[in-house]
């Protein structure tokens, strides 16, 4: 069925920033070339470099871009950037087309009240309400469920000559952990993964009609069975965090049911797809450096490092951006009102101004923390703690339970720009 909604916001979101990215990138644009480039997408620490060597800012036609880390840090932090576009700010035409094209019943992760691109005062409201469930204490209370988790995914590969992780680990260890969060029954978690997957591409720019088609897909599926699943924990709670959400109130203050949608399908998007990744790139890079495994098993405190320099190395977010709120002076180039700054931050956690040998994986860095793969400011991941957890249980469990782990052949990366990992992870998991 056509909806002209939808194919309304394709094109203000993706086809317009399509048609000007394919012409910018005749002239050797190189934010535009990053965009349409599969073979960026692929491998994007060339461009990085290029972006790297022409300056700390680099305009472009569709805005500017930095790898610069000090920079980049400064625009996640400044307020005089927002993360979300303000239609309000666009030519009049564009904002009215943008307005009346959102849709409840499709809402994503990049769209508003999602935490990702609202800013205050309704971003501290909104953030302060969460933030009471999603503690850190919460989180680490989590641990011996995701350890179980593990054991038990793995448990199903023994014996078994060659496996694909991202299916059968990858994959489902953190579908589990937020369908335990989400309060979601045992028998909805593959529906769950489908979601996951197919909306994986929401957080690009630039989607073909058909890849925008299927995302949009995902997401009224997802929307659609979750309206019914809060309606059941408002009825009915139950101990996961999601229910404690829908009950919460602070000082007369709580979550509509378009911000508990949006804490939803956020947790869904930017926890599970970024998850999936640490754990496959993470296996990777351990099983390509295998002194860099030695050192983690002489050495088990290692790990909560080995973990950041994962994100660090092969950051599962490599892209995130800013629209200015006011005329700004940024590395002595002035950015209008309304200008785009797109941080690159696979490059900026490869800044050798930060991080010495930064093409080197290495699994005891000293500064592995100071990487920028959660963002930073007041839009830092609210998830990275748990991330984190399932990072470090997952991959140790996964190396100590099989040291003998080999790829195999047929690996494939994921094709999404903003989103970097593996789709496919063929492994021999050995004795």
């Amino acid at each position: 069925m056509i909806r002209p909604r939808a194919i309304a916001r394709w094109a203000v979101q993706h086809g317009l920033v399509r048609l000007v990215a394919q012409r910018a990138a005749k002239t050797g644009d190189l934010q535009a070339t990053s965009l349409i480039d599969l073979a960026h997408r692929a491998d994007p620490y060339p461009l990085y470099e290029r972006v790297r060597a022409r300056g700390r800012l680099v305009p472009g036609r569709l805005g500017h871009v930095t790898v610069d880390h000090a920079l980049v840090s400064e625009v996640l932090r400044s307020e005089d950037f927002r993360a979300g576009s303000n239609e309000d700010a666009a030519p009049g035409p564009l904002a009215t087309i943008a307005r009346w094209s959102r849709e409840p019943r499709a809402l994503g992760p990049i769209d508003p009240p999602s935490l990702l691109v609202i800013e205050p005062p309704d971003h501290t409201r909104y953030r302060r309400l969460v933030s009471k469930v999603f503690t850190a204490r919460a989180v680490e209370a989590l641990r011996p469920r995701v350890q179980v988790l593990a054991h038990e995914l793995l448990d199903q590969l023994d014996g078994r000559a060659e496996v694909e992780l991202v299916d059968a680990y990858a994959s489902r260890l953190p579908v589990t952990v937020i369908s335990e969060i989400l309060g979601v029954r045992p028998q909805d978690q593959e529906m769950l993964l489908s979601y996951g997957r197919e909306g994986a591409p929401s957080l690009d720019v630039g989607l073909s009609w058909r890849q925008y088609k299927r995302v949009d897909t995902a997401a009224r599926g997802f929307q659609s069975w979750l309206g019914g699943h809060l309606e059941q924990l408002r009825r009915h709670p139950g101990d996961d965090l999601l229910s404690q959400l829908v009950h919460l109130e602070d000082d007369g203050q709580r979550l509509d049911d378009t911000e508990l949608r949006a804490v939803a399908g956020l947790v869904l998007a930017a926890g599970f797809e970024t998850t999936v990744n640490l754990l496959g790139s993470g296996t990777v890079l351990l099983l390509g450096h295998p002194e860099q495994s030695s050192r983690l098993r002489d050495d088990p405190a290692l790990w909560p490092t080995a973990v950041e320099e994962v994100l660090r190395y092969e950051s599962p977010v490599q892209v995130t951006a800013r629209f200015a709120l006011r005329e700004t002076v940024l590395a002595e180039r002035t950015v209008p009102k309304g200008g785009l700054v797109v941080t690159m931050l696979g490059g900026a956690n490869r800044d050798p101004k930060v991080f010495e040998h930064p093409d080197h994986f290495d699994v005891g860095r000293v500064n592995a923390r100071d990487h920028l793969a959660f963002s930073a400011g007041r839009h830092f991941c609210l998830g990275a703690a748990l991330a984190r957890l399932e990072g470090e249980v997952g991959l140790r469990t996964l190396i100590d339970r099989f040291p003998d782990l080999a790829l195999a052949p047929g690996a494939a990366r994921t094709t999404t720009r903003v989103l970097r990992g593996w789709e496919r992870l063929p492994v021999r998991p050995g004795a």
